[in-house]
């Protein structure tokens, strides 16, 4: 691998944001060709994405520029996890065709894994906007408008207290595409230990949980992205949404702790404080309009809670919330 940093765009039908997008990384990658290569993925569109990648092409003909078109919309999740694991270089990116990103956050990637041989993991502080009302949104467990409230930028850390830190207080955090590089050979790793990866909706935390467990993490001081937030898919859907919270996250988590060596004990928190955060109207939702799929979904889900409540209470001295902060030299509280 002769590049150092693939940065990869999965898209379908969005043509003109594509086009955006690629005139950004146009700029933003000056100076770093002999670093990059970059990939898009075309989930099978039926509009002019092929006629953009192709302007781009010609215009980017000093830098290795590849293209993949499927031949049917696999779906989101499958178009993501064929960029991740058809990388060559050393760490891949994979950006969403929307997403706006400073031009300087290239600069940054590059730095910090030229000088952190042993960096595993990268993530991207952002900031997030309603699309709707473009009012500033944030987890509710931080303050302001800066989705890691953890400065971890001397690649020195423990990557899985910071992982965990970051994954208990938002899923979304950790899961937003383009805020995480990952190291290639550990995301080939990870999907090869756990193939049905490509169908569980966040399987992105485990990526970055894994590359987390086998190597150090930075997460960035500064903010370099924007993450636009709107409903998803599986919001709309009763019968999505009930995976998602009911089997997905519990799944990830669990594949946490088989495959990449996550202790019981945060197994156990993080199926309680995901039980503390499911969405009573969706089981009732789905309940109505698929009984028996519901019930057959939820009612493991409980039982597996219902143990790992039993395990938290015989260590009652250990709280959720506070036992996945790391030392108090790589948190920092953003006041605003």
């Amino acid at each position: 691998m002769n590049k150092l940093l693939t940065i990869a765009i999965p898209t379908y039908n969005r043509a003109d944001l594509l086009d955006q997008q690629l005139e950004w990384l146009s700029k933003a990658i000056k100076g770093y060709e002999s670093d990059c290569e970059i990939l898009v993925s075309d989930n099978c569109s039926s509009d002019n994405t092929q006629e953009i990648i192709r302007k781009w092409q010609a215009i980017l003909k000093n830098i290795t520029f590849k293209c993949n078109r499927n031949i049917e919309n696999l779906g989101v999740m499958k178009n993501i996890i064929y960029c991740l694991s058809s990388a060559t270089t050393k760490y891949v990116w994979t950006i969403g065709d929307d997403d706006p990103i400073q031009d300087q956050a290239i600069t940054y990637v590059i730095d910090k894994i030229k000088k952190y041989q042993e960096l595993s993991l990268l993530f991207l502080n952002f900031s997030g906007k309603n699309k709707i009302t473009g009012e500033p949104v944030h987890p509710p467990t931080i303050v302001g408008n800066r989705w890691f409230d953890v400065d971890s930028e001397d690649g020195k850390s423990d990557g899985k207290e910071i992982f965990e830190y970051c994954f208990s207080k938002s899923v979304g955090a950790v899961i937003f595409l383009s805020a995480s590089i990952y190291r290639t050979d550990l995301v080939k790793q990870a999907l090869k230990i756990w193939p049905d990866a490509i169908n569980n909706w966040i399987s992105l935390a485990y990526l970055a949980g894994y590359c987390a467990a086998n190597g150090k993490v930075i997460v960035s001081k500064d903010i370099y992205l924007e993450c636009i937030v709107g409903v998803s898919y599986w919001q709309k859907e009763p019968k999505s949404a009930l995976l998602m919270q009911y089997k997905h996250i519990p799944e990830v988590i669990f594949k946490l702790q088989e495959n990449a060596g996550y202790s019981q004990r945060f197994y156990a928190q993080m199926m309680v404080h995901n039980f503390q955060q499911v969405n009573l109207k969706v089981f009732l939702g789905a309940l109505r309009r698929w009984p028996v799929s519901a019930i057959q979904t939820v009612v493991p889900f409980l039982a597996i809670v219902g143990i790992s409540a039993v395990e938290v209470m015989a260590a009652p001295e250990v709280k959720i919330a506070e036992s996945h902060q790391p030392s108090n030299q790589i948190v920092r509280r953003n006041r605003g």
